[in-house]
Formats: structure tokens, sequence, C-alpha cells
């Protein structure tokens, strides 16, 4: 609905966008910080039960991967203000989470690489790799309380609605509330797990902080493939004429 009102309509009635005033890549930004989510529990997991080094060293290299896709791209969409003409609040709703997310998994990738092998060596490595990640949890928790600040904004404003032209989610264009309520819901997920996290060292809090991330991580990264099709095909069918 956002986008029908910001955008002008072509010729034929139907609408029309300048791509060259709309970069968008938050599609492998999504797939990142799915996967990223995932496996960031999943590693917390292994290390409270058997992670052998060779595993540990596999787990430091994905989060290298993807934090380094979420700190470029996030880096990129924070600070050129703004990325999108139309949508200025892209900078901070999908660029600054994921700067943050992605300098985070390339911390823990760098631990992990580095400081591995002496940490499986303790008795709890799992207890061992929370009393390193308190002081940064304090960051975690601020995030998170961003997050719903974001989930809140999207619900209130709508701000995720996309347009009939879209493929798939456009079938719900007529009703906006839908995909602002499901992608915020996705950001209070994850904001619910980043402010419990100074408190994971307790079983019962680090259970609902697993299962959030990994429920919002699953969601992230398919709606995020996804996207690769629907943003496609967005793109296709609102390009301007040629001249």
């Amino acid at each position: 609905m956002l986008l029908s009102l910001l955008l002008q309509s072509g010729d034929s009635g139907g609408l029309t966008i300048d791509w060259t005033q709309m970069p968008t890549y938050n599609t492998i930004m999504a797939v990142a910080t799915g996967a990223g989510l995932i496996l960031v529990v999943r590693a917390g997991r292994l290390l409270r039960s058997t992670l052998p080094e060779r595993a540990l060293e596999g787990y430091a290299m994905a989060f290298a991967v993807l934090g380094t896709i979420l700190t470029a791209t996030g880096l990129h969409m924070t600070l050129t203000w703004p990325l999108a003409r139309y949508f200025p609040f892209d900078n901070i709703v999908f660029g600054e989470p994921s700067l943050a997310f992605g300098v985070l998994l390339l911390w823990v990738a760098f631990y992990a690489w580095t400081r591995g092998p002496r940490l499986l060596a303790e008795a709890d490595p799992g207890a061992a790799f929370t009393e390193v990640l308190r002081p940064v949890s304090v960051f975690v928790f601020g995030m998170g309380l961003g997050l719903f600040g974001i989930a809140a904004a999207g619900v209130g404003y709508q701000l995720f609605a996309a347009p009939p032209e879209e493929p798939i989610a456009g079938w719900f264009a007529s009703y906006p509330w839908i995909e602002a309520t499901f992608i915020s819901g996705l950001y209070a997920l994850v904001g619910l797990g980043a402010v419990l996290l100074p408190w994971s060292f307790r079983e019962g809090v680090r259970r609902v902080v697993g299962t959030a991330w990994t429920v919002a991580g699953v969601v992230f990264l398919l709606f995020g493939a996804l996207n690769f099709f629907t943003h496609i095909g967005l793109i296709v069918n609102t390009m301007p004429d040629a001249p």
C-alpha cells in the first residue's frame, strides 16, 4: 500500500518503479540472517554436548562467510543514506540489524578459530563460552530492544506491505496488515531471543532463546529464498517501458 502511494503509476495503470533509485538486496541478507540464527543455536547446543575440533572449525568458517555478507551489505545500507530514495527507513529496518549481526558473527568466527582448542579443553565448553559472551550480550540485549521497536513500527505503519505487482506477496496487497504482522513477528521473535541472551546461562531461558532463534531462522531463510523469485518478478512487472 505504501509503495503504491509513493511511486508513480504508468500510462497503462500499472505500477512503474525507477529501479535506479531503488537498490535492494535484502534477499541475500535474509538468507544469511536465517542461516546465521540456525547455526548459532546449533553450535551452542553442540558446545554443551560433544563438539570435535574439526566441527568447530567448520562453524567458524560458516560464521565468517555469513558475517562477511551481513557486515558488507549492512554497512553499505547503514551508511548510504538513504539507500532507497523512496524508503529511507530501510536503512534502519534492514541495514543496521544486519550490520550488528554480521559483526557479531565475525567476532564468534574469530574466537572459534583462534581459541577453539582451548575452549574445547574446558570441562564445560558451553558454560565457558557463556562467560566469554557476557560482556557483548549487553549490546545484543540493546539490539533486541531495537528489534522490538522495528516490529512495533512495522505493524503501526504497515511498512512491509507488498504491492499487487509482486508475485505471491502481492496476493495480500489489499490486506497490508498481513505481511506487516508476519515480518514484524519475525523481528519480535529474534528480539525476544536477544533480550534474553544475558540470562541464557539458565537452562529454561536458553531453551526459549534457542527455540525463538531456530523458528525465526528457518522462516527468514525460506522467506529470503522465496524473495529471489518474488523480487525479480516485482522488478520485471514494474520496470518502465523502454523509450
